[in-house]
């Protein structure tokens, strides 16, 4: 099975196909993100759904890059006969009707090609009915539909359409699939040269909107294309993943569906944008939270659908293997039922990004909005919760849970200021006060030297290299330093940040009598890869403490991790020096974006910061 990172992105900002090296497009759920994949060999194998288009004979050489500040993907394969490129991409021409166009362009000698694809709907499960349509195909099966155009002549075998062809230099070939509901007509197809130059200026013109942030501007171009294909254009909604259960660790369970929003995401989202100038975005972004969330501050999940989808029931697809056999494969994501104090800060940090980034007051329903969410924060910050990185061990108190409580309470004060409404705001200090005390009072092990996972414990967290980020503390805190050091001492793999040890034991009397048969903080076997995003958050933290220069040879190692067409994952696995996780992660390209704006604010000075706040990413 190819190595994840050996996968492309091509996309439409409705949903995502992953194209492998060899030119198999594994992955491609329609119509939407979390619709079930019509393509799923990434999951099991061919007979699972796959389109391959690659040379016959033996593959010399395999180079590939997107065209310049686009998603449109080449791929050149050189063979002992010529050369020849494949062009994938997704054209915006028909978006209720999601497709896929691909050109097979001769450029030296020639060179014999073959095109199979084997449709399988239902996450594999399914093969449909086909029959011939206008040249090529036409399949149903259950809800769903495809339609296959090519310009060289298709034949069947063995539940599979064949297409095999050759090009030499200056000639081509065409293929198109496009999804449709079954029980509606098929769709046509626009001219392929026609697709291709509207889609690549669409691209372009998109891209051209970013600011200028110095020598790594190319990089958070590509992180920004990015974040806009893993974009559900209708409602404004970012996936976290556009695919489900690549593994945390090969072999393991650690195999989770990405495919929604995140209430987190937000902050780190709407900070990207607005630096990189992208207002209507964050606009968009921001107006999805707020719909999403509409209701009592109680019934608010930590994850919705991409249209504000709150039923996200997770199951497991007992029929696929998993990648290189790591099982279980799951859609849905039970997480969405957990309480994760953490998500109230980030809502209220959104609202006071876009308000102070948009520099206008937030509108009648988000104020009223906040003003719930705080009153509901007042009510349950004392509680234990599932914490960060959801786990499913025993709820805690965990630090950065309350740090972000801290923050809720915080940006509902600057929200007042700001806005010139003082009534009660005595409470309000009084709160933040009170909730900063208690955590730098039990969130702090004097023993340790640094802030640890949750109150009581020894453990370090990633998650605390949060705590200046948003203001919580002074950089310069003696307590900041102490627990940055910590974590470079203790998390650190070949320089890389892990979130947490998943191999601690806790004592048994800590389980509170929680269903936890492997006796480990978050309830699940050991064994996972460096986090990208934490490690970005070192990055930040490095800088904000004057470490300027280790800050910028990090973010380089960074930088080195992403593959050949500057996408990363989750995770990265130092032994195996491979990517690990859901991919790509808009996390990891959130990271990368923020830091290296963080970098050049810092290298430039704060009159680079285009909102004014402080020269990072809190607008504390």
């Amino acid at each position: 099975m190819a190595p994840i990172e050996d996968y492309a992105l091509i996309g439409d900002a409705r949903t995502v196909a992953l194209v492998g090296k060899d030119g198999s497009i594994d992955w491609w759920c329609a119509p939407r993100f979390d619709s079930a994949a019509c393509f799923a060999a990434l999951l099991g194998g061919p007979e699972h759904g796959r389109w391959r288009i690659a040379p016959t004979d033996e593959v010399v050489e395999v180079t590939r890059c997107y065209r310049e500040d686009t998603l449109v993907l080449e791929t050149t394969f050189t063979t002992a006969t010529g050369r020849a490129m494949v062009i994938d991409f997704m054209p915006r021409h028909d978006l209720e009707h999601p497709s896929i166009l691909r050109i097979v362009r001769g450029l030296e000698g020639e060179v014999a090609f073959q095109s199979d694809m084997a449709i399988r709907f239902d996450y594999g499960s399914l093969v449909p009915w086909a029959r011939r349509h206008d040249g090529g195909i036409e399949a149903r099966g259950g809800a769903d539909g495809v339609v296959f155009h090519a310009s060289v002549p298709t034949r069947g075998h063995d539940m599979t359409s064949v297409n095999t062809f050759g090009v030499d230099a200056g000639h081509e070939e065409t293929f198109a699939l496009a999804w449709f509901p079954s029980h509606e007509d098929p769709p046509g197809f626009p001219a392929p040269d026609e697709a291709l130059a509207s889609t690549e200026q669409w691209w372009r013109d998109w891209a051209g909107a970013c600011l200028d942030v110095g020598r790594w501007s190319g990089a958070v171009r590509r992180s920004l294309i990015t974040l806009k294909a893993l974009t559900y254009e209708p409602t404004g909604g970012i996936v976290a993943a556009p695919t489900t259960s690549l593994p945390e660790w090969i072999g393991s369970v650690r195999n989770w569906d990405y495919r929604y929003c995140w209430l987190r995401d937000a902050t780190f989202t709407l900070d990207a944008l607005v630096e990189c100038g992208y207002d209507e975005e964050a606009l968009e972004w921001s107006e999805w939270l707020r719909r999403a969330v509409a209701g009592s501050p109680e019934k608010m999940q930590i994850m919705y659908g991409v249209a504000g989808e709150r039923r996200l029931t997770e199951s497991e697809l007992d029929w696929l293997p998993g990648y290189e056999d790591s099982t279980p494969v799951r859609i849905g994501n039970g997480a969405h039922g957990q309480f994760q104090l953490d998500v109230y800060g980030e809502v209220m940090d959104m609202f006071l990004t876009t308000s102070r980034a948009l520099d206008r007051p937030l509108p009648p329903d988000a104020w009223a909005l906040s003003r719930m969410l705080v009153e509901h924060v007042a009510e349950v910050w004392r509680r234990p919760d599932d914490g960060i990185w959801e786990v499913r061990g025993p709820q805690r108190h965990f630090v950065h849970s309350k740090v972000m409580a801290w923050v809720a309470i915080d940006r509902w004060v600057k929200l007042c200021e700001e806005a010139e409404r003082h009534d009660g705001l005595d409470r309000w200090r009084a709160l933040r006060d009170e909730i900063h005390a208690e955590v730098c009072t039990e969130g702090w092990n004097d023993e340790v030297g640094a802030f640890t996972q949750y109150y009581g414990s020894s453990a370090l967290d990633a998650s605390l290299l949060m705590l200046a980020l948003v203001g919580f503390l002074e950089p310069d805190d003696s307590r900041i330093v102490a627990t940055i050091e910590a974590i470079e001492r203790d998390l650190l793999v070949d320089g890389f940040v892990l979130r947490y040890h998943t191999d601690v034991i806790v004592e048994e009397e800590d389980l509170d009598g929680h269903d936890n048969p492997h006796g480990t903080v978050d309830g699940l076997p050991p064994g996972e890869g460096a986090f990208l995003l934490t490690t970005f958050w070192l990055v930040d933290n490095l800088v904000l403490i004057g470490r300027a220069d280790d800050a910028e040879r990090l973010f380089e190692r960074l930088l080195s991790l992403r593959n050949d067409v500057g996408l990363l994952a989750e995770e990265w696995e130092p032994d195996s020096r491979r990517q690990l996780g859901n991919f790509p992660q808009a996390f990891s390209h959130i990271g990368l974006i923020n830091s290296a704006v963080n970098l050049h604010r810092g290298m430039e000075g704060p009159a680079a910061h285009r909102s004014g706040r402080t020269p990072f990413r809190h607008p504390g």
